[in-house]
């Protein structure tokens, strides 16, 4: 061979590997020990199972600048953040830093206390982390979802730990990523060590979910029921909104993208008269679990994946997750497929069903902060908003769908967005604004137009004041299409 064709080789065999994760179960170094594919069995190498997170954590190497990726929503592995916290305060280690997407549970790691311990990085903030991001304790990464896995591929993150919560191993040897596999394949991939929370309670997903207990380093057992999120009765005003949706804008046969929280789910509540739909979402809940029991969801219409619900991550109840356990009918792939918009493109009818903090009266859409106050992220929203207006069928229809006022009476359709406030979907993606008072079709509007549409959705105490901002700031009064 020459010594071209050889040096070839070498460089493709690299693509292949990672560093060898050196463990006290692992067996001489092989090819088989560099190879970074998940699902591929590495031969004569077991997990080391210890008895606490903390124990895990110290094996794993915990210490000052360590970058560390933890799976997050209801895969959370809450145990094991619990254990890295309390390790890396005893042993003050400095400026470890946690990337992660949204986490349930307590988030001891963005205490005031271990602020110099811990730095969270979120790519999409939730709840327990907010209140640190917002002040300068801990970081956000503005990003679509579906190019969070860029983020490892391209090694602009490179994790030392990665933390996972999986399933027991199968027969074969086989656990699954279960309820959450978004991006964390990608991180997998690309950690030196691997830290696993097995748990009974976690289903048992397919897909790109299965991980070969081979390429965990370190395992506890912790068996606990997974947070539970759903199942509150809509409002009257979401309950109208869902009726809109349902009735006007989901067609036999769609593909559904959705989100969670009540909207979503009063969309899905009225959909039990539909037949032939589909589901091709970053996430999903409850309510799909009943349009199957139904026959409405059949995803016989799909023309890739036929057949299959197609999800990324899923935040329910034990309603969800017993019907997504060993649920062959359910592919859950990795993010960066899921929600790539030229995918999103290729769905019947794809309906992609999004909510948002407020919209400006010419069409623009906040839904990650509140004014320079950061609330959550990019999330899916673009990526799907983006699939459905570009859909190859011609009938996708993307929607932004939120009450038309706060708790408070305060109005989310604005004259203008607040000061600071990140425009996440542009006004010329924007198709329909759903509000518990109709539909406004905003496409091929005019912003005279635009703002006659969305004041006519706005709640009726505020649409004289509207009509006036409007025309403070167009210098024309909003008008009905003419043509």
């Amino acid at each position: 061979m020459s010594l071209q064709r050889m040096t070839s080789l070498s460089k493709a065999l690299s693509g292949l590997m990672r560093p060898y994760r050196a463990t006290a179960a692992a067996g001489s170094k092989s090819y088989f020990t560099y190879v970074n594919e998940p699902s591929m069995p590495i031969p004569d190498k077991e997990p080391c199972y210890v008895n606490c997170a903390e124990e895990a954590i110290e094996a794993a190497g915990l210490a000052s600048n360590k970058i560390v990726f933890s799976q997050g929503a209801a895969a959370t592995p809450v145990e094991l953040l619990r254990g890295m916290t309390e390790l890396g305060q005893k042993n003050n280690v400095c400026n470890v830093r946690l990337f992660h997407m949204h986490l349930e549970g307590e988030a001891p790691f963005a205490d005031k206390c271990v602020e110099s311990n811990f730095r969270s990085m979120s790519l999409f903030i939730g709840g327990n982390v907010r209140k640190a991001v917002n002040e300068g304790r801990a970081d956000a990464i503005p990003i679509f979802l579906h190019e969070i896995p860029k983020l490892f591929n391209e090694g602009h993150i490179k994790p030392d730990i990665a933390l996972i919560h999986v399933t027991p191993p199968d027969d074969k040897g086989y656990c699954s990523l279960g309820t959450s596999v978004d991006c964390v394949r990608a991180a997998l991939i690309h950690s030196k060590i691997i830290v696993a929370q097995i748990n009974q309670y976690m289903p048992r997903t397919f897909g790109d979910a299965l991980v070969h207990k081979s390429h965990i380093d370190y395992a506890i057992c912790h068996d606990k029921p997974l947070p539970s999120h759903g199942g509150n009765e809509p409002s009257k005003e979401e309950k109208l909104i869902g009726k809109h949706i349902a009735e006007n804008l989901v067609e036999n046969g769609a593909t559904l993208q959705l989100g969670i929280g009540s909207i979503p789910d009063a969309v899905l509540a009225l959909l039990k008269g539909h037949k032939d739909l589909g589901i091709h979402s970053e996430m999903f809940s409850d309510g799909v679990v009943d349009l199957v029991n139904l026959g409405c969801v059949t995803n016989s219409q799909k023309t890739i994946h036929t057949g299959r619900i197609v999800g990324s991550f899923c935040v329910g109840t034990n309603k969800l997750y017993d019907f997504m356990d060993n649920n062959p009918f359910i592919e859950m792939l990795r993010v960066d497929y899921v929600n790539d918009p030229r995918i999103a493109a290729k769905q019947p009818k794809m309906t992609a069903i999004n909510s948002c903090i407020e919209v400006d009266i010419t069409g623009q859409i906040c839904s990650d902060s509140i004014g320079t106050r950061m609330y959550s992220g990019f999330g899916g929203q673009v990526d799907f908003i983006t699939g459905a207006a570009m859909s190859e069928d011609g009938k996708g229809k993307p929607i932004i769908a939120l009450r038309s006022t706060t708790n408070k009476g305060a109005t989310k359709i604005v004259p203008t967005l607040k000061l600071g406030a990140g425009v996440v979907t542009s006004r010329a993606l924007v198709r329909y604004v759903v509000t518990e008072w109709g539909i406004a079709s905003l496409f091929g509007r005019s912003l005279q137009q635009r703002a006659y549409e969305l004041i006519q959705v706005a709640h009726p105490d505020h649409r004289e004041a509207l009509e006036k901002a409007a025309f403070e700031r167009l210098k024309v009064m909003p008008a009905k299409k003419d043509y």
